[in-house]
């Protein structure tokens, strides 16, 4: 993101396809089917255990997109954040099942839309694969990246 415009205050606007719906309700998430899309089917996160991704849901602000009529649980995204200044979204992930609908950029705006609240001044992700999905919602490279430091995997 470039100068002081958060990705949540970026013009487009995006909307559910009908029969489906966000949610930021703990209770609703399906901890099992998140961990197996997770722990099998994302490149970064392949191998992870149960109980790591207990805890990582448990320490983040959690959204998951939902089938209106079943219920069933098709997308997920998680946000670590301090809800004031910064926030990290990580772990999106949409049911193979449904991709090639639109359903990953609108979930993703909702999830963008929710933060905006809090008046974050950044949110950061990390992508191998899906730019062009972020830059629809306002989201950018950084700047000079050689500011940013790591500590841990790369």
């Amino acid at each position: 993101m470039t100068g002081t415009t958060p990705a949540y205050e970026h013009p487009e606007a995006y909307r559910l396809p009908d029969g489906y719906e966000l949610s930021a309700d703990p209770g609703r998430l399906d901890a099992a089917r998140v961990h197996h899309w997770l722990s099998t089917d994302a490149y970064w996160a392949r191998g992870r255990s149960r109980e790591k991704q207990d805890a990582a849901i448990a320490g983040s602000l959690n959204f998951g997109l939902y089938e209106t009529a079943s219920g069933t649980q098709v997308a997920y995204a998680r946000v670590v954040t301090d809800r004031a200044t910064f926030a990290w979204l990580c772990d999106v992930y949409v049911d193979r099942s449904v991709r090639g609908k639109g359903l990953g950029t609108a979930f993703l705006a909702g999830v963008r839309d929710r933060l905006a609240p809090y008046g974050l001044r950044r949110v950061l992700l990390a992508t191998g694969d899906a730019h062009g999905v972020y830059a629809k919602l306002g989201f950018t490279a950084l700047d000079d990246p050689a500011q940013w430091m790591v500590y841990g995997e790369q």
